[in-house]
């Protein structure tokens, strides 16, 4: 069984928050020694990413946010994913927005963007469709929720203090990651920061002691038995 395969199982269970959270801790330990190489990056969102597994169409990654460790976007952080995701909080909180979107040719306050990822970053490419956009809902998930968020759907994840996450992702293809951004904003390129090997090392211990301290365990059992 693959690890995608492993988590999906993990998430649909009782349990999910320990499973998941122990296979946090069996992946982590060895980068947070220093024995394990990982390619974590700055995020324009905002958190950092590790990208833990890919497989074709499938994809794992830890997402951390962490004070003094942000990236900004440089279109409005209302955005849209090509893949859809299963996340799980490990710590902390998320708050989801998920905005409708609409045409307005005549009183636009936004363009969309097409965003083409690589190794080395983003393309950000305006395209001829200007929009305008309110509110549809708003969700807070805590330690221990699981929440999905199909491709295409535009929303903004905040998340104020420290936080953690396990994504898992299914690619659509035909689908492009999109962005609102400013009326007159150019196409341009971002290009992702990359952590420095003791930055990696410190964040992952982070984690694993957000992971092991009680309070955190209390809250996961709360929620796995609620």
């Amino acid at each position: 069984m693959n690890p995608y395969a492993r988590l999906r199982r993990s998430f649909a269970s009782a349990a999910a928050a320990r499973e998941v959270g122990s296979w946090v801790r069996e992946y982590l330990g060895p980068v947070a020694a220093g024995a394990a190489l990982v390619k974590v990056v700055r995020h324009p969102l905002g958190f950092l990413c590790f990208p833990v597994w890919r497989d074709g169409d499938l994809g794992i990654c830890l997402h951390v946010w962490a004070e003094g460790m942000r990236a900004q976007p440089t279109t409005s952080p209302i955005h849209a994913h090509s893949w859809d995701l299963l996340s799980i909080v490990l710590y902390g909180a998320v708050a989801n927005d998920v905005f409708e979107v609409v045409d307005a040719p005549e009183r636009p306050t936004h363009r969309v963007f097409e965003i083409q990822s690589g190794a080395d970053g983003d393309l950000v490419r305006a395209t001829s469709q200007v929009v305008a956009y309110r509110r549809r809902s708003h969700e807070l998930f805590r330690a221990g929720d699981a929440y999905t968020l199909p491709h295409g759907v535009f929303h903004v994840s905040e998340v104020g203090g420290a936080a953690a996450t396990v994504a898992l992702g299914e690619y659509r293809h035909g689908k492009p990651d999109r962005s609102l951004g400013g009326l007159a904003t150019d196409d341009h390129w971002v290009h992702r920061i990359p952590c420095t090997a003791e930055e990696t090392r410190r964040v992952a211990q982070t984690v694993l002691e957000q992971l092991t301290q009680p309070a955190h365990l209390e809250e996961q059992w709360d929620r796995a038995t609620s």
